[in-house]
């Protein structure tokens, strides 16, 4: 296990894994930190039941590594790191289950700074901000900035405009047809982004009430589940699960863009080659829905969380992916190795800055 753990590591070069236990009341959690060149590690709380302990560390230490990238291609001063909780959010997780999180998380003294994640919600942040304030998303009663998925799907919407811009001449949404995959956290608020700019939705969504929901306020034409990736449209926008553009899905896009909010689209690096070699323009995941983490760290600057400004710094998703593409054409890669790219460079241009004495 020792060997497994330190072969992730290395091939990565991961800073720590901390593991987290306190056996009388159930608690199994684990702390990743990718890399802190640019400040300290930002990342969510996960809560999910894994088949294996190997499982859940490979998925602490992957989520951390794209905290990393996400937060450096944005431009933050944070690096990446991620929190596990092993067991069913719906059946494991207590008050005191948290707070014993929030007490090992206050033991970085700051190292590691978050927010919820997959299983983990708002009202869980104001449990564990009560064993520490390095819990940093939180609702606006409380100085924070609330459901930030409303600013994941605008900041969507601008990483969608700079590929129609890329692909058609124009940013205009107006008449563009677009097929959206999965109609909940994110989903739901960028329906009305796209709609009333003028597009053309088609939604579909295993929660049938979700959609009723959608179909009910909006003029959005609705799908089979199974059939929406391969509809004839502009932009594919998935925003459920990840693992969507894989060896059974790619033959049958007819679209021109791929750019939606669901991490880990690719499954893996060949098929965002394959992408690139059928003409499809792919918008990386951690580019365009960085909008959640942008105003979740928004509340760490002086005076507290300012909307405002950090809506303001969501709309630059548009630059960013402007960036991305630009790197794409210019050294001939597909747009998924110039995210890379781009968040490499950064991190190189501060780590030279930091090696420079004082």
């Amino acid at each position: 296990m020792h060997s497994f753990i330190f072969e992730l590591m290395e091939q990565h070069d991961y800073e720590n894994i901390f593991f987290c236990q306190e056996k009388t009341i159930g608690l199994k959690a684990m702390i990743a930190i990718h890399d802190t060149t640019l400040g300290p590690a930002a990342g969510g709380v996960r809560m999910k039941e894994y088949e294996t302990e190997a499982d859940a560390i490979t998925d602490a230490l992957r989520l951390a590594r794209g905290m990393t990238y996400k937060c450096a291609a944005a431009g933050v001063p944070y690096g990446g790191g991620k929190c596990v909780i092993i067991g069913d959010p719906r059946r494991d997780k207590t008050e005191a289950r948290l707070r014993a999180l929030g007490r090992f998380i206050h033991r970085l003294n700051g190292l590691f700074l978050t927010g919820p994640d997959s299983g983990t919600n708002l009202d869980d942040m104001v449990v564990m901000r009560m064993e520490t304030p390095y819990v940093v998303t939180l609702p606006e009663s409380l100085g924070g900035p609330g459901d930030s998925s409303e600013a994941t799907a605008f900041g969507l919407v601008q990483g969608m405009r700079a590929c129609l811009k890329e692909v058609y001449g124009s940013a205009d949404l107006q008449g563009r047809t677009v097929a959206l995959q999965g109609v909940g956290a994110v989903g739901k608020h960028a329906v009305p982004y796209l709609v009333e700019a003028g597009a053309a939705v088609t939604i579909a969504d295993i929660d049938q009430v979700s959609v009723r929901q959608i179909r009910d306020n909006y003029d959005v034409r609705v799908a089979y589940p199974e059939e929406i990736h391969a509809m004839d449209v502009d932009v594919y926008c998935p925003c459920a699960l990840g693992g969507t553009l894989n060896e059974q899905s790619l033959p049958e896009l007819r679209c021109k863009i791929v750019c939606g909010s669901a991490n880990n689209q690719l499954v893996d690096d060949r098929h965002g080659d394959q992408l690139q070699q059928r003409g499809i323009l792919y918008a990386p995941d951690y580019i365009v829905n960085a909008g959640g983490v942008l105003t979740g760290l928004d509340s760490l600057r002086p005076g507290g969380f300012n909307r405002a400004r950090a809506m303001e710094r969501v709309a630059r998703i548009y630059e960013t992916m402007e960036h991305v593409i630009a790197i794409a054409r210019e050294q001939n890669v597909p747009t998924y190795r110039a995210a890379d790219v781009l968040a490499e460079q950064h991190i190189a241009m501060v780590r030279q800055i930091k090696s420079l004495a004082i």
